[in-house]
């Protein structure tokens, strides 16, 4: 084979090349020797292919004294120590299961009001009450939409008249609101006492308490200490209004009434499925009605009586239960029920001129008018309305007024006015029904009805005996106002004032005078009179 001869070219370079590695190995020792160059590092592959390949962990064997062999609990007479921790763990929370149902299963004795109190005053003498009383856009957050300017525009006389008292009307300047705290938990029900003498107040919370506030008191003067050398910085005595919490039920109280007949008496309905008479001036509650069995549930969502009958409750469930009973005897077969409607009825009332007529607002979008005579008639047949208008969300709330007008809230943002005396109801006959098409709304309104989770649902609430020609209800407005409207549609005032850090979402009006109440979440209450 024939070597090949290297060119005198590639002889020159690869000398070169010999020539340089020659003076980088001189240089590079010399310069370790004297110090200034360190030491050669490892190659960066090597490093990166250590990191890649993951070091074998090392078993560290312990030595033991052998052991016998192993036997189970069973065999070696032990209890298993697992087993016991498990069955005591589940034995805890059986327990703990049981006192919450407890708490919630409703109160079927008979007790008085100081065995009820939760805090404030315990009554000293007999008596609750005192001698007196037994004789139109969904708005930008937090941004008022009715204010005096639209008073002066108005044209209407006596609208006018009527924008100017209702805007006339104050916050009860004795305390703030953010100091008025009724109940614990958030207010889903209030009302009035019918009294004129003094405006009386009840609200209902989520967890079943009352409480009880008389705004007729008046705020104690300030009492100033002298300042000495153990205290100099002591504030004037402020001391918070006297008010009275009890807790008569164990879930909800949903809805409350008074008749305006029998003043004395103040009925409360709960979602524990109980209806309880408290006797204000014996101050005791009693049971009026509720199923045979404690462990049945059927919450209350509404209650309501005819003017004309003080002695009938009528009532309607989260079920679609529609009810009716004569609280003059104890006995079971006087209550009568009529399924409804498949999902919860949220709010009904009677009309207070003919109570045979009463409206009902359902979760199934519905606002339905029912004659209770032919409830009674056609006992053995599906319940038949008198007539019945969809909405396009579910509808909260529907309230009648003497004059037959049907006020409604519906999660559609609208609060829609059905005028029912418009369409001849005085003089319909016994079974007489009308299409859909001519029950809708005669008025409706934009309002705000999204209330989230939080805070309680919006109902409107008719001020039922108005000292005027002009009806008008109220209904709590989400960007913490109380709004107030009449029966056309027209808005007559915006309540708000300073101190008012939540929703008054449970708006009432008093049932002659012109007060209103609002009551929030976290249990206090706005008023102005």
């Amino acid at each position: 084979m024939v070597k090949e001869e290297i060119s005198e070219f590639e002889k020159q370079r690869l000398a070169n090349i010999a020539e340089r590695d020659a003076l980088l190995k001189k240089l590079t020792m010399e310069a370790q020797s004297s110090g200034l160059f360190p030491p050669k590092m490892p190659k960066p592959a090597a490093k990166d292919q250590s990191r890649s390949k993951k070091k074998a962990p090392v078993k560290r064997v312990k030595e033991e004294t052998p052991q016998p062999r192993r036997m189970s609990s069973r065999l070696r007479g032990i209890a298993a120590e697992s087993e016991v921790a498990k069955r005591k763990a589940e034995e805890e929370n059986e327990a703990l299961q049981a006192a919450e149902r407890a708490k919630r299963v409703r109160k079927s004795d008979n007790f008085s009001f100081n065995e009820m109190v939760v805090y404030g005053q315990k009554l000293s003498g007999d008596s609750l009450i005192g001698v007196d009383v037994v004789t139109k856009g969904v708005a930008i957050p937090y941004q008022r939409t009715f204010g005096d300017d639209d008073v002066q525009k108005t044209t209407d006389k006596d609208l006018k008249a009527l924008r100017k008292e209702m805007n006339g009307l104050k916050l009860w300047e004795a305390w703030e609101p953010n100091r008025i705290k009724l109940t614990p938990e958030r207010i889903y029900s209030m009302t009035f006492h019918p009294t004129e003498s003094k405006p009386l107040i009840f609200a209902g919370d989520k967890l079943g308490h009352l409480g009880i506030l008389d705004a007729s008191q008046e705020k104690p003067t300030s009492i100033k200490h002298e300042a000495n050398d153990d205290d100099e910085d002591e504030e004037d005595d402020d001391p918070d209004p006297v008010l009275t919490t009890v807790k008569p039920h164990t879930r909800t109280i949903s809805a409350m009434h008074i008749h305006p007949s029998k003043p004395t008496t103040l009925y409360t309905a709960s979602y524990d499925s109980s209806i309880r008479a408290m006797d204000l001036e014996k101050s005791t509650s009693t049971e009026q009605y509720a199923p045979e069995s404690t462990s049945s549930d059927e919450p209350i969502s509404g209650i309501d009586m005819a003017l004309s009958d003080p002695n009938v409750l009528y009532w309607t469930t989260l079920d679609g239960e529609f009810g009716r009973h004569d609280i003059r005897t104890k006995s079971k077969p006087t209550v009568s029920t009529w399924q409804l409607s498949e999902k919860k009825i949220g709010g009904f009332s009677l009309y207070p001129t003919q109570p045979h007529y009463f409206a009902t607002a359902s979760l199934d979008r519905s606002m339905r008018l029912w004659d209770l005579r032919m409830l009674q008639k056609n006992k053995s047949q599906d319940p038949v309305p008198v007539g019945e208008h969809y909405s396009r969300l579910s509808v909260s709330h529907a309230a009648f007024n003497s004059a037959g007008q049907i006020a409604t809230s519906s999660y559609d943002d609208t609060l829609k006015i059905y005028d029912l005396k418009a369409k001849g109801i005085s003089s319909w006959e016994n079974g007489h029904t009308i299409p859909e098409d001519e029950l809708g709304p005669d008025t409706i309104v934009r309002h705000n009805c999204q209330t989230g989770r939080w805070v309680t649902i919006l109902r409107p609430q008719w001020q039922q005996n108005p000292q005027s020609h002009i009806q008008r209800f109220c209904i709590g407005n989400m960007n913490r106002f109380v709004d107030i409207y009449s029966g056309a549609g027209d808005q007559l005032a915006q309540l708000g004032g300073d101190g008012i850090t939540a929703v008054p979402a449970v708006a009432v009006f008093h049932r002659s005078k012109n007060w209103v109440a609002g009551g929030t979440a976290s249990g206090k209450i706005c008023l102005w009179m």
